[in-house]
């Protein structure tokens, strides 16, 4: 596991943020816009996926585009970062974009150690997540959604069912009294990640 470490590793606020190269070639950016949107204290631990299907999917599934299905390994790769959450006087929050969002909020479903879930345009469309949320209860930390307003237009069918699945997934973190927004932004998918993970995290940061 690749770990990089950004801001103030003695602040309160200790984010985790599992990414792939292309964030990590934007998380300058992204740092910049963060402290740019609060002015809270934090550090930053980014974690290097070696295997984005595989560890952060919830369960195994076939391809939904391209080869390459989903191994389910999700459950793995989370008992490797909570080993990165043992300070008690630190609180944790958990985030991260497309399908490591989607990873983020599935954290809050098994572990209450994190006090806030940023997750920035989740993979909402994932088959059965919103099924397992009706069936589950989550931790009660600050939950924040995004989506662009262009990614419910997606030609693949399955993809397109974003849009449907991360209002239902709203609505379900209302009725269990978690304290929740979900934020449009202008766009398609691949629009402004390093903004939309900023404004997931600094939303999170000044509700915990």
């Amino acid at each position: 596991m690749n770990i990089l470490k950004f801001g103030n590793e003695g602040a309160r606020l200790s984010l985790i943020q599992p990414v792939d190269e292309h964030d990590l070639e934007s998380m300058g950016t992204e740092l910049l816009l963060l402290r740019a949107l609060t002015d809270k204290d934090f550090s930053l631990t980014a974690v290097k996926v070696d295997n984005w299907n595989n560890d952060l999917s919830p369960w195994k599934t076939l391809p939904i585009f391209g080869r390459e299905g989903f191994g389910g390994g999700a459950d793995a790769f989370l008992m490797e970062l909570l080993a990165l959450t043992e300070e008690p006087e630190k609180t944790y929050i958990i985030g991260g974009y497309s399908l490591a969002g989607l990873f983020a909020l599935y954290a809050a479903y098994k572990t209450e150690r994190f006090s806030g879930v940023a997750a920035a345009s989740p993979s909402m469309w994932f088959p059965g997540f919103t099924d397992y949320m009706r069936a589950h209860e989550p931790s009660r930390g600050a939950v924040y959604l995004s989506l662009g307003d262009r990614e419910e237009k997606a030609r693949n069918h399955v993809m397109a069912a974003v849009g449907e699945r991360i209002r239902e997934a709203h609505a379900l973190l209302e009725e269990g009294n978690v304290g929740c927004t979900l934020e449009w932004n202008e766009g398609g998918h691949f629009k402004d990640a390093d903004r939309r993970t900023a404004k997931a995290f600094a939303w999170v940061m000044e509700r915990v």
